[in-house]
């Protein structure tokens, strides 16, 4: 069975959870108390020598980390890894935007804002990680105000690479008020069947 390393919550992680969800897979979960420096200890190193979660553990033992490597590992042959070619582009096109102009910004205001400390450091870079936190909103408004999903009729796995830390935006301070086609798009991640929670670890 796949093993899943993990931290409850870890968005990078929920991504993982949720395409494992979607696609019926099942996978034992092993919670990482990665504040305690869990993902440090010689043992997870070997597995995982960045240690970082998330860590996929596969039947024959081989490890895979990062969670949009692991994404596309799991989506291969499915509905949620396009045949077409250019929309397999546009995928990855959303995949990056989220790893360099939205998970810098959002996540971390959300990690900071949930898990602190709040150092001076800290609180001088925040109006710049929230500008830019609303900048990748704003990117994703435009281009989901006539869309019902990030690339084709179908979700696929850059749905589930941006919906994980944009639907908790609102913990790092975000207001999506002003987002009404975000808003919608994650109402309708949400509805889909086998969706699961951020805070669904069962």
């Amino acid at each position: 069975m796949l093993k899943l390393y993990d931290n409850a919550d870890s968005g990078n992680g929920y991504k993982v959870r949720l395409l494992l969800n979607w696609l019926e897979r099942p996978f034992e979960r092993v919670e990482l108390d990665i504040f305690a420096g869990a993902s440090r200890t010689p043992e997870f190193l070997a597995l995982n020598p960045n240690g970082r979660i998330p860590t996929l553990q596969m039947e024959d033992g081989h490890c895979l980390a990062e969670s949009g490597a692991i994404l596309f590992y799991l989506a291969e042959d499915t509905p949620y890894w396009p045949t077409d070619k250019r929309a397999r582009s546009e995928v990855l096109q959303w995949m990056f935007f989220e790893q360099y102009s939205h998970e810098p910004f959002i996540a971390v205001l959300r990690a900071w804002t949930r898990h602190g400390p709040m150092t001076d450091d800290r609180r001088s870079q925040w109006a710049a990680r929230e500008k830019g936190g609303y900048a990748a909103l704003d990117v994703m408004e435009g281009h989901l105000k006539d869309r019902k999903f990030l690339v084709g009729e179908r979700p696929t796995i850059a749905d589930i690479a941006l919906f994980a830390y944009t639907h908790v935006a609102d913990q790092g301070g975000f207001d999506l008020t002003g987002y009404p086609a975000v808003r919608a798009w994650i109402a309708r991640i949400e509805e889909l069947p086998r969706h699961i929670a951020i805070d669904d670890l069962d």
